[in-house]
């Protein structure tokens, strides 16, 4: 690929705010975005922006009691873009941003941080029921359904006399109709677990060696495609989540993409082969991911197992000195993109000629 056919990841807006921002994340249909995060007197903040003649005008801010950590879209309804976010005393709450004095739901979900949510069933992404998915420090990982009050539907916690881990970060995928869905959390350890919502079980564990800093399925409402998952030491690992061998799980690839941590990762929503790492350098890599000639391939007792793929860097480029704290694609303009960094930054990037890959 030539220098001028190659993807240029350019940062269009560039606003600086007065609060630490720890995540970002687009209000779907519009041109509108959410930043979440905590003023230095130690109460938390959600502002909304909206994209404006090539700037970014403030409509609202919100401030609450306590800092907040994450937020997502995923489990609402088109119509009523309701705002779900974890805070550091461990509430899930849902928001009207048209009206967010009081909560349209609230629980004390967790003891300690959410440090990670998702939501499916929302927004036509996903087959069955409206839920939300919260990962948090006490070491356990919650499904919530907005419509049942006060108890969550999954509780997945450590055996007794296991060790409790810091959960990270967690996915939903496999919504691909009305029963299958799975959760997947990522542990400061290096765990990654599988979850099968259906039957209440463990499907798959492994371990990464550094923590997990953030997870992904390429699509959460297919039969499992692909699971991308970031970690401390500057790694990445992409499963090929089609074949699951009984004693090998699933195949896999990694690659040393930054010199830092990778804290997050994004799949393109118009085309899943892409996806964009962040790194703790303050920097951006995109990536494109290649499919091996066969899938899958039988084993020297001829079971199935699966056969990963490569990937390639398309584009990497420096935002910030700091950490890149989250990152989000805009699901209805390609190439559109927001993250926020730890410099206290939100910005507003175009990645061009994704059309063309």
């Amino acid at each position: 690929m030539s220098a001028f056919e190659k993807p240029q990841i350019i940062a269009h807006i560039q606003k600086g705010l007065n609060y630490t921002v720890f995540d970002c994340k687009w209000v779907p249909c519009s041109a509108k975005f959410v930043t979440m995060g905590n003023f230095a007197r130690g109460t938390g903040v959600i502002q909304l922006y909206e994209i404006q003649h090539g700037d970014l005008k403030l409509l609202r801010e919100i401030e609450k009691a306590k800092p907040i950590k994450c937020g997502t879209f995923g489990a609402t309804s088109l119509q009523q873009r309701y705002l779900a976010t974890g805070d550091f005393a461990g509430n899930l709450h849902i928001w009207n941003l048209e009206a967010p004095e009081i909560p349209v739901y609230s629980v004390k979900g967790h003891k300690e941080i959410i440090n990670t949510i998702d939501g499916v069933g929302g927004l036509g992404i996903g087959e069955g029921a409206p839920e939300i998915v919260t990962g948090s420090r006490d070491g356990t990982v919650k499904v919530w359904d907005p419509r049942q009050k006060d108890d969550p539907v999954a509780n997945m916690e450590p055996v007794q006399g296991e060790n409790k881990r810091d959960c990270w970060t967690v996915a939903f995928g496999n919504a691909y109709n009305q029963e299958e869905r799975v959760v997947c959390a990522g542990y400061d350890n290096g765990d990654i677990k599988l979850f099968d919502l259906r039957n209440m079980s463990l499907r798959w564990e492994t371990n990464i060696k550094n923590g997990v800093c953030s997870l992904e399925f390429d699509r959460k409402d297919i039969s499992m495609n692909k699971l991308v998952a970031t970690s401390l030491e500057g790694k990445f690992h992409v499963f090929d989540m089609r074949t699951q061998h009984p004693t090998k799980g699933f195949a896999s690839v990694s690659e040393k993409a930054h010199k830092s941590t990778v804290w997050q990762v994004r799949h393109l929503p118009q085309n899943r082969e892409l996806f964009l790492t962040a790194g703790g350098a303050g920097s951006l890599h995109l990536w494109k991911y290649e499919y091996p000639v066969q899938r899958s391939k039988k084993d020297s007792e001829g079971v199935d197992m699966g056969v990963a793929g490569s990937v390639r860097l398309l584009q990497n480029v420096t935002l910030s000195t700091q950490p890149i704290s989250s990152l989000d694609w805009s699901p209805d303009k390609r190439g559109l993109c927001i993250c926020s960094s730890f410099d206290q930054m939100v910005r507003v990037l175009i990645i061009t000629k994704l059309h063309k890959i």
